[in-house]
């Protein structure tokens, strides 16, 4: 089934189910008041999801016309957000960029770092630059929404813990990383919110798509209506989201409702593009001596969208304008 928050007023949004065409959706508040709702208590509120959306699929159940301006996140705050790096091949092309060493545990250790989860963007929320744009760059990524998840979580028990997966546009300011990390203290200023799609879906929406943790996927990156990107989400995600359950639960729990995101998808196919400006600019630099295109500036669009092996729209699509920040207090 896909789930979506469709927005009322309130902080959390009200939950919908949405039907095989991405046109329509269905009221589930009567269920589950908010999708976080439905997570907490899922074992006993998932089956009556399941069978209205099974309803609204088939034409059984009255429907209202969905606009994707009307849908906030899936979850529009959460208890966690935390992004991986599962893809080497973005992990090396964005050390060069920046001069850094790739670490000596790139294969067997994933990346992840902690964001900001109180504030999440919906599908069509624009991106606001402040004056000076310190090199804003889109990354197309997918993620996942937890169920709670124990203390030592293997990667063998990982499965269980899977409620849903969505697209994310987990943006960088390019420009502040280096000077961020120079600290030994991580990313903050140079991690925005991150926004996600209209869409988050259960893993049977994938069929055999979905299989030993990773998502077999098309994900397309348009920018200002050219494409930029047209990777492959499976065969070259080096840790599954498996893998990247076991490694954050190796010292602490999560609870039901965490995200958790796959990092930057990435080819080593050249002819597939990209899922980042920054690997664009890095192959710039390697093939030319320098990086000619720009970062993302007021104006610009982002479209970031996955599509099955039949060409179906799993998860909606990201649709973000770049705009300036309006500094008035």
């Amino acid at each position: 089934m896909r789930l979506a928050t469709l927005r009322d007023g309130s902080r959390d949004g009200a939950l919908v189910l949405i039907d095989a065409s991405g046109q329509h959706f269905a009221r589930a508040g009567d269920i589950a008041p908010n999708l976080q709702a439905a997570l907490d208590n899922w074992d006993a509120v998932a089956p009556k999801l399941s069978a209205r959306s099974e309803r609204l699929v088939r034409g059984k159940l009255a429907a209202e016309p969905l606009r994707a301006d009307e849908l906030l996140a899936p979850l529009p705050r959460a208890y966690e957000w935390i992004d991986g790096s599962a893809y080497i091949n973005h992990i090396m092309l964005v050390r060069k960029a920046r001069n850094a060493e790739v670490p000596a545990t790139l294969q067997t250790d994933p990346l992840v770092y902690q964001g900001g989860s109180g504030v999440l963007l919906g599908p069509t929320q624009a991106l606001e630059l402040p004056a000076g744009s310190w090199g804003l760059d889109f990354e197309s990524e997918l993620s996942l929404v937890l169920s709670d998840v124990a203390l030592g979580t293997s990667r063998e028990k990982a499965a269980r813990c899977v409620r849903l997966l969505m697209l994310a546009n987990d943006v960088t300011y390019r420009e502040l990383v280096p000077e961020e990390l120079k600290k030994g203290f991580g990313f903050f200023q140079s991690k925005p919110a991150t926004a996600f799609s209209p869409f988050a879906v259960t893993p049977d929406e994938l069929h055999a798509d979905f299989r030993d943790g990773r998502a077999f996927l098309r994900l397309v990156s348009t920018l200002n209506g050219s494409v930029v990107g047209d990777c492959e989400t499976g065969p070259e995600m080096h840790f599954s989201f498996f893998d990247l359950i076991a490694h954050i639960a190796k010292t602490r729990a999560f609870t039901a409702g965490t995200i958790l995101g796959s990092g930057t998808v990435s080819n080593h196919d050249e002819a597939r593009g990209v899922s980042c400006l920054v690997e664009r600019r890095m192959r710039e630099i390697i093939q030319h001596g320098a990086a000619t295109t720009p970062y993302l500036k007021a104006g610009d669009s982002i479209r970031i969208e996955a599509f099955s092996a039949d060409g179906r729209s799993v998860f909606g699509a990201i649709e973000q304008r770049m705009v300036e920040h309006d500094n008035t207090p």
